[in-house]
């Protein structure tokens, strides 16, 4: 603990838990990716991007 009264106090809301995006999946989707400062879409293990390159796509 600081003495500091200007240092951040931690949250009391805990960790969010991020579900898989895919279509019937209620699994925690532990890989996230996002395009620039876009949402952020979260899949499972089964279900994340084999690749994922936005730059590349056109």
């Amino acid at each position: 603990m600081s003495d500091d009264p200007s240092a951040a106090k931690k949250s009391t809301e805990g960790p969010k838990a991020h579900v898989c995006e895919h279509p019937g999946r209620k699994q925690w989707g532990g890989f996230g990716f996002a395009i620039g400062k876009g949402p952020s879409n979260w899949f499972c293990f089964e279900h994340r991007p084999a690749v994922w390159s936005p730059s590349k796509q056109a």
